[in-house]
């Protein structure tokens, strides 16, 4: 029996991507332990199915990508296995597949407690998550991207992680989930600068593509700075958790960042952007949580 490596597929898998998922289940989960209604059994749940759709999402990237040409060897980002060679397309299907499969598995125990919304939120995120590079009009190769990452990785993840514990929704709760999708708009922007080149020769019409390298810029460096500026406008909602407005603060480490985006066009540098972006949001996530429940 030909020996299988896990390499390849924690590849697949881009573990780099990962906080987009996790960082709402946190905030999300934070506020309703903040506000005495939380459930961490379900809590669990919800950042298992999280990872599961993120990861069929990226498992689907990379097979639809290579299938549309999009991948080459001429890309300067991280490896892709499919267009690597890495692993065989008929298996990334069956990987990014079994990826939904189990994100569906689980969600069943939360449409069980959360009813309606959150089968409706389930099936959406799924089929946007497959659709995001499958089908005549995938969203990530119109220009929908950044439009899907803000509103499920956003207010959706956000305000269904919350709902889903305690059967109550608030305004804040909402609000609160600006700022995560907001960072992985930027995230996504990082990336669409990176590969603008070989999209606009794949026909991949980002918003990078269709509006140019400017635009991106000022949507990264909005992105940010509007993702900090969401607590503040909680406090004055609210005002009450005060300690969240500590959060603001990452808009000073993502200095570095920011400049490098700005200023850099190569591979290497906008790929440790990349991750230093995912890094931010995780950072910010853990500020806000920590500030929610002091």
């Amino acid at each position: 029996m030909p020996k299988v490596s896990v390499i390849p597929w924690i590849l697949a898998a881009r573990p780099k991507t990962l906080p987009a998922a996790i960082a709402p289940v946190m905030i999300g989960t934070a506020m309703a332990f903040g506000d005495g209604v939380h459930h961490f059994p379900t809590a669990l749940i919800c950042l298992l199915a999280a990872l599961a759709i993120q990861i069929g999402t990226n498992m689907a990237n990379d097979y639809y990508d290579f299938k549309k040409g999009t991948d080459t060897a001429d890309r300067i980002g991280p490896t892709r296995v499919t267009q690597a060679g890495l692993i065989k397309p008929a298996s990334m299907r069956r990987g990014y597949i079994l990826a939904f499969v189990m994100a569906a598995l689980l969600s069943i125990y939360l449409v069980q407690r959360g009813g309606r919304p959150i089968a409706i939120i389930a099936v959406l995120s799924i089929l946007s998550g497959i659709l995001y590079t499958a089908g005549p009009y995938p969203l990530g190769y119109i220009g929908l991207g950044e439009l899907f990452v803000l509103v499920f990785f956003g207010p959706v993840a956000v305000a269904g992680t919350y709902y889903v514990q305690s059967y109550e929704m608030n305004t804040a709760v909402v609000v609160a989930g600006l700022s995560p999708g907001l960072i992985s708009v930027a995230i996504l922007t990082v990336n669409n600068l990176r590969d603008i080149s070989s999209d606009l020769k794949a026909g991949k019409r980002t918003l990078a593509v269709r509006f140019g390298r400017p635009f991106a810029y000022y949507e990264f460096l909005f992105s940010i700075i509007l993702a900090s500026l969401v607590p503040v406008c909680i406090y004055y909602i609210i005002e009450d958790h005060k300690a969240i407005l500590a959060s603001v603060t990452v808009l000073l480490i993502a200095i570095p960042t920011i400049k490098t985006v700005l200023t850099k066009s190569d591979g290497l540098s906008l790929n440790r952007a990349l991750a230093s972006t995912g890094r931010l949001l995780l950072i910010y996530s853990v500020l806000f949580s920590i500030g929610w429940i002091l």
